[in-house]
């Protein structure tokens, strides 16, 4: 049988026009998020009547493996106070304590922001960095939650995988920065802390003379290195495409496998390559499945 989550994901693509392949890896993923969002919703659905039906006692249902638990999808409760209440996932330990000026590792303080929205409207969303599990990493979270009675109930979903949006958005970014000071920019992309990586969204940059990497977000390694003739696990000469291609278009779309550097598996990769000089600049977004 499949999962809530694989039979809401059909429905949603069902509902989607067939588009351009231009546009496909944006629909993917965007479906996706749709379909994950949905999810959450129904497990809070399906955790706020639980708790108008038993009170407090549901608080012992939300935290232990179970109807409450679907994947990476769990249920969280809070009091108005700021206490954690109860948890099925990585915030079980903070259950009983006061978490209300806790704030994600970017410096939101998300738990007051989702007190203040339930007390003024009831219920609402909120979006913050936290430890997905499954991966073992901080990634982006988005979270719905519902005032009921003296508890604020929660169910958020992780975004591992970024939007096709945000990956255009970073390739402009950088084509800015390259077109401006290239060896700086250059620089700044292989950098951790030059706000060109986050998550599985980074920026790659090759010379498209001598097929030489210059520069590579999610694997250093390959920096110096030509990769004219790297293939993918299936075979396919992504690179030489892209070249090709961004030649022909102002921004070239290529689709090829490559591991996802949050969920450490090969996963189909969609990047957006633009010629800028000599240098091949792309950045690519993982469409989940």
């Amino acid at each position: 049988m499949k999962s809530t989550r694989a039979l809401i994901a059909a429905s949603i693509l069902l509902a989607v026009p067939i588009a351009a392949p231009a546009t496909g890896a944006a629909e993917r993923i965007a479906v996706a998020e749709a379909s994950d969002s949905v999810a959450a919703k129904v497990l809070l659905e399906r955790a706020v009547a639980r708790y108008k039906a038993d009170g407090d006692a549901a608080f012992a249902a939300f935290s232990r493996a179970g109807e409450f638990l679907s994947g990476d999808l769990y249920v969280y409760a809070l009091g108005f106070d700021g206490t954690m209440k109860a948890s099925g996932g990585p915030s079980i330990t903070l259950i009983d304590r006061n978490i209300g000026d806790l704030k994600d590792v970017d410096g939101k303080p998300f738990i007051r922001e989702m007190i203040d929205g339930a007390r003024a409207k009831g219920a609402g969303t909120v979006k913050y960095r936290w430890l997905n599990p499954q991966y073992g990493k901080t990634v982006q979270k988005v979270t719905h939650y519902q005032a009921v009675g003296d508890a604020i109930i929660a169910v958020g979903y992780y975004i591992a995988h970024a939007s096709a949006e945000q990956a255009r958005s970073m390739l402009w970014r950088a084509v800015h920065e390259i077109k401006h000071e290239p060896e700086a920019a250059i620089r700044t992309f292989n950098d951790l802390n030059g706000g060109f990586i986050q998550d599985d969204l980074y920026v790659f940059v090759v010379d498209v003379d001598d097929m030489r990497v210059h520069a590579h977000g999610a694997q250093p390694r390959l920096v110096g290195k030509t990769v004219g003739d790297l293939r993918d696990p299936g075979g396919k000469l992504f690179i030489q495409e892209m070249v090709r291609l961004s030649g022909e278009r102002e921004v070239a779309e290529v689709d090829y496998l490559w591991t996802n550097p949050v969920t450490r598996k090969t996963e189909n990769k969609v990047s957006y390559v633009k010629r800028v000089g000599r240098y091949l600049v792309g950045v690519g977004a993982y469409p989940k499945e």
